[in-house]
């Protein structure tokens, strides 16, 4: 759409706009900040999802220095106003606690941002009460981030999640593409997500350039893409029994995610789908020999994949760790506007792929999981049956695979334009939201990781529980670092 077309409201007509909406059931796909040309105020930008329609809405308002938070009326907001505040200056006024969420170095003369880490925590105060902090650095090879705890002995009455450690400036790298860096960053945005990013992208340039990919081109991306579901799905199932100490599972998992990581690198060469998805298509065929190859070994994937993890769920010792652990109820979630696994697992119907189809997954569905118990159980259980359906999605579209090329030209990027791109990567929804200038270049570059939303789930759900099932809790949410801070 143009830019020019984003209704303007009045703050207030917009402030009420976006509580009474997602009141009445659409959530923040996205929420953000642009500055006006000749540094004539801010305009806010809200992007709003109605799951149960497929429609997207898109609101704006012009503000100054301090504007009305919609944090208090909208929890969804809080993170997002956080952002705007700390990149822009802005003031949410209202807002119950802005402080920073990835300490970006400062820019144009701005004032020196406090260390990484450094700010006022949540504090609770009585007899017997104490804190643990726990990171940045953490056991083992995984990114930073830091944890506080408010706890009475065991129980956990706060947890409060700090991160940024993972900054590095990509949405400011993306400005004035795209360009022959442009890719490259989307598919390291989050390296475990390098397909889920890559399309999202793509699908805006294409968007931007009147492009529609061929449908070999697209069979190919949803293939790659569910393949990087399977993968992360099939790691997470097997970590999840490596922190319950259930050996067996949790050593046969560790295998197939790399037989599923190896499956895609049959494909192009890398474990990790590096330059698979392309602007206006693919860039990498598959000849029938390898269609085969590719259905046999995803066969007895399967089988192993299938045997181990009803290894997990049919042990009684394990369900007794998983089930009433780190419980979420499905109104938090909802409230806080939880994304993919997390919302799945609290009977929250919530999938791009049916909810927002784009590319073959308007030809092709997956059926969409859900789980009612909202516990580490729930989060399990639903990324084994996604698991299940997508390896049975993968094997049909191989063996129907339709003929033809596997690229479209693009042509030139649509000047003064806005254009939002969803897509069901392995974790949740990712949303990509690229506004152009008067040249066709990207002047600001929006990416929101399903992350991002899901961050307060895991400290909402720690509430309650004791200490020792951090770990558990972390796991079966498995949220990325990078991903929220990028």
């Amino acid at each position: 759409m143009n830019y020019a077309d984003v209704p303007l409201l009045d703050e207030i007509v917009f402030r009420a706009a976006v509580i009474g909406e997602t009141a009445a059931g659409k959530r923040l796909a996205a929420y953000f900040a642009v500055p006006e040309e000749k540094k004539s105020g801010t305009r806010l930008i809200a992007v709003l999802a109605h799951d149960m329609n497929g429609t997207l809405e898109i609101l704006a308002c012009k503000v100054d220095v301090t504007f009305n938070a919609l944090t208090p009326d909208c929890a969804q907001a809080h993170l997002f106003e956080r952002v705007i505040a700390e990149d822009f200056g802005l003031t949410p006024a209202g807002h119950p606690w802005s402080k920073p969420v990835r300490f970006p170095a400062p820019e144009n003369g701005a004032a020196p941002r406090p260390p990484i880490g450094v700010m006022d925590f949540f504090n609770v105060k009585g007899e017997g009460v104490h804190e643990v902090a726990v990171g940045p650095v953490h056991a083992g090879v995984i990114e930073p981030g830091h944890f506080r705890f408010q706890c009475h002995g065991e129980d956990v009455f706060n947890l409060e999640i700090s991160l940024g450690y993972a900054h590095r400036g990509v949405e400011a790298a993306l400005k004035g593409g795209p360009d022959r860096t442009t890719l490259p960053i989307m598919e390291t945005a989050a390296g475990d997500t390098t397909i889920g990013h890559a399309l999202a992208y793509c699908q805006c340039v294409e968007a931007l350039g009147g492009c529609v990919p061929p449908i070999r081109a697209q069979a190919l991306r949803a293939v790659a893409l569910e393949l990087e579901r399977c993968a992360n799905h099939t790691g997470d199932l097997g970590a999840l029994a490596g922190d319950v100490g259930f050996l067996p599972t949790a050593a046969f998992c560790g295998r197939l995610r790399g037989d599923f990581l190896n499956l895609t690198a049959l494909i192009c060469g890398s474990r990790f789908g590096r330059g698979l998805v392309v602007p206006g298509g693919v860039g990498y065929d598959l000849d029938d020999a390898l269609v085969n190859t590719l259905r046999g070994r995803l066969e007895k994937t399967k089988q192993d994949v299938v045997a181990a993890a009803e290894l997990l769920f049919g042990t009684s010792s394990v369900q007794a760790r998983f089930e009433n652990t780190g419980t979420l109820r499905r109104a938090d979630c909802l409230t806080l506007g939880l994304v993919g696994v997390a919302a799945r697992a609290c009977e929250v119907v919530r999938d791009v792929r049916q909810d927002f189809p784009a590319g073959h997954y308007r030809l092709a569905q997956v059926p969409v999981v859900t789980a009612e118990s909202g516990d580490v159980f729930g989060r399990a259980f639903v990324r084994y049956r996604e698991l299940q359906q997508s390896m049975a999605f993968i094997d049909m579209q191989l063996q129907a695979l339709a003929q033809g090329p596997l690229t479209a030209n693009i042509g030139a990027l649509k000047a003064n334009a806005m254009v939002v791109s969803l897509v069901e990567g392995w974790r949740g929804e990712i949303c990509h939201v690229a506004l152009t200038d008067a040249n066709g270049k990207f002047g600001r570059y929006i990416v929101v990781d399903p992350s991002f939303h899901n961050w307060s789930g895991l400290a909402l759900a720690m509430r309650g529980q004791a200490i020792s099932d951090f770990p558990l809790c972390n796991k079966s949410f498995n949220l990325s670092y990078c991903g929220h801070d990028l």
